[in-house]
Parts: C-alpha cells; structure tokens; sequence
C-alpha cells in the first residue's frame, strides 16, 4: 500500500486492523470510534498535523509482533454481536448505577465550589437513560437480525426481507446516536478537564473521575467495534444474500 492510499484509509479501517493504534489517535485528539469514517488526510488537515508524521507512528505500532489486540475483523458477526453485549452492554449496565450515586454525592458536597459538577451530572444521567434505550433497541431488533442473517448464510436459506426494511435503516438509527453519545462524553470530558480531578477533590471525587474515563474508553471501543467492524460487515453481508 502507497502512502497516498495510507493518507486516504479511514481512521476505523486503521483501529478495525489493529485496535493498537487507537492511542495514537487518541494521543492527537482523533476521534476513531463516531468519526471513523473520516481518511488520514481529512483528519490531520482539520487538526493542522502531519499526515506523514502521524503515519510513521501508525506504522510503528502495525510493525510491533507482539501485538495482541483481538483479530474482531476475522470473527463471525454472531459472535461479534454476542461479544459487544455480553461485554460492552453489561459493562455500561453496571458501570452507570454506581457512577451516578458518585455524582449524586459530588454534587451536595463540592457543587458549591465546583458547579461544573452539575452539568457533568446533567450530561450523564442523560447518556444514562439513552444508552440503555439504544442497547435495548440494537439487543431486541438490530442484533437478532444479524444472526438470523448470519444463520441464512450459513445454511443458504433466505426467509425474506425483515419488517424494517434493510438492515442499513436502524444501523442509520444506532449510529446517529452513537454520534450524539460521542459528543456527550466529549462535553463530559471538557468539563472535567479530561477527567483531572481539582487539587481539593478527595477520594470519591478522584475514584468518580476515573470510572469516568473507563466509562468513555469503553465506550469507545464500544462503538467502534459496531460503527467500524459489525456494522458495515452487515450490510456487506444483507446485500451478497440479496443477489445470491
């Protein structure tokens, strides 16, 4: 691959190849998991770097053997389904009751002097209610549909188009909340200074902000592995199953 087609590869297709290079994108500000679709070239012009120096450090990372991350673009869309709500779905339904009884808590003891805790407060109880929603929907309608494809292939036998439509309409749906997600946690992440507790915080406020930037990595993880990996597999796989 030339550098010129490197510059024009899309942010995701680098993480959906080895999750790895997330920190680099992540070092510059490179939002990979809402905004993956965007090529090495739109996102360094927008962020004034250098495409080949952000390129060099992608390329260090790619060349690392050790690397570990998980092949997710290999795995069977069942399975990768199955993962992103065993693991990401139940994460966020148990990272979110605690976290709100954190900020519950920050907000009575230290809002006085740092009212910024309200409007984090604010923020993610309102991430709270949607993302349940969103999990509820991609759980009960998006990911059966995809394993009942998966399923067609496997035994090719079609049982015609679903209720919806395409499979591309509710990944429309989840992806334009995901995006709606994605600025929350980054609003979230402005008013916490990157989730760097104040030189008063004690121990309740520095544990909160930690969990809150595990919630936001997952997070993102989350989505990329449905916006950048799952999703545009499926639609692959909804249109060979049309013309087969």
């Amino acid at each position: 691959m030339t550098d010129i087609t490197q510059k024009t590869k899309s942010v995701g297709e680098f993480v959906a190849d080895s999750y790895r290079t997330a920190a680099v994108f992540q070092k510059y500000g490179i939002d990979f998991c809402c905004k993956g679709k965007k090529t090495i070239n739109e996102v360094c012009e927008s962020r004034k770097i250098s495409a080949d120096e952000l390129l060099t450090e992608l390329h260090a990372v790619l060349r690392k053997s050790n690397d570990q991350s998980m092949d997710y673009l290999s795995w069977p869309l069942d399975l990768l389904a199955d993962y992103i709500e065993k693991k990401h779905h139940r994460y966020v339904e148990q990272a979110m009751p605690p976290l709100k009884q954190f900020l519950e808590k920050l907000c009575k003891v230290h809002g006085a002097r740092h009212p910024e805790l309200f409007e984090i407060k604010e923020q993610f109880d309102a991430a709270a209610g949607e993302l349940t929603m969103h999990m509820k929907k991609e759980e009960l309608i998006l990911f059966p549909y995809i394993k009942k494809m998966v399923a067609e292939n496997d035994n090719r036998v079609k049982k015609g188009p679903p209720g919806f439509g395409t499979v591309q309409n509710p990944i429309n749906m989840m992806m334009k909340e995901h995006n709606i997600e994605g600025e929350r946690f980054r609003k979230i992440a402005e008013l916490s200074d990157s989730y760097n507790p104040p030189t008063d915080a004690c121990h309740t406020y520095r544990v909160t902000f930690s969990l809150l930037k595990e919630f936001e990595e997952d997070l993102h993880m989350h989505i990329h592995l449905e916006n950048n990996i799952l999703f545009p597999k499926s639609v692959t796989l909804e249109k060979e199953l049309i013309i087969s």
